[in-house]
């Protein structure tokens, strides 16, 4: 899956001008203002409309306005309205619901209770279940462990790792962190102020980054982990 072109103007003024592929899973990694959630809301159809989109893509991207596109948020806190209890969120036979709940490791006696009643890592799981009752082909994943602890964030891209090998959906993971990007995606593409300043295999970018950026990136990222790269 390819987007050959994704560009976004205001006034005339280029904000993001970048393509990239998606073999099986791509993490697109920047700081804040590089262009990631403008990316998001192009691939949505969500952006203002005081700004302009060029979009070109090839290998059956057709689908990106279709059902088989599914979205996750970064917190899944709000992601839910608060006063209905969660089974009536779904709009699937309850069934599936219960066998998605298993899928993703959730005890489908939760489906009676209301979202505030569950925990953050419990509460992301009901929205990846909600995802994958579209069936998607793709999933948009926009930080969507910002809002957990370190340890219930490796459990949920661990997670998302296992149902992408069950479902075999491709995966687009935009964030900041790339210590995060390596525990779940195969490839990786850097963005600065709106453009790819690197973008190759995950492990053969974080051992040998061309980018003085992408550098800069992956010291600040791995400082003080426990573990290597």
């Amino acid at each position: 899956m390819n987007v050959t072109k994704l560009h976004i103007t205001i006034d005339k003024k280029s904000l993001v001008d970048i393509g990239f592929s998606i073999p099986s899973s791509l993490a697109l990694v920047g700081q804040s203002g590089s262009g990631k959630s403008l990316t998001i809301k192009a691939l949505l159809g969500m952006l203002p409309r005081s700004m302009n989109l060029e979009l070109e893509c090839e290998n059956s991207f057709e689908f990106i306005a279709g059902d088989t596109l599914a979205f996750v948020p970064q917190n899944p806190f709000t992601a839910l309205s608060p006063l209905t209890k969660i089974k009536k969120q779904f709009f699937i036979p309850l069934p599936k619901v219960e066998k998605l709940f298993a899928q993703v490791g959730l005890d489908a006696g939760l489906l009676e209770r209301f979202p505030p009643e569950l925990s953050g890592g419990q509460l992301q799981r009901v929205v990846i279940a909600m995802a994958l009752s579209h069936e998607p082909k793709l999933i948009l994943l926009d930080e969507p462990t910002t809002a957990l602890d370190p340890e219930m964030r490796v459990v949920i891209l661990t997670l998302l790792k296992a149902l992408q090998s069950e479902f075999g959906f491709k995966i687009l993971f935009v964030t900041h962190d790339i210590s995060s990007a390596k525990i779940l995606c195969e490839d990786i593409c850097v963005i600065k102020e709106g453009r790819v300043v690197e973008s190759g295999k995950m492990d053969s970018v974080l051992q040998n980054p061309i980018a003085e950026y992408t550098k800069i990136l992956i010291d600040a990222n791995f400082a003080n982990r426990k573990f290597r790269i």
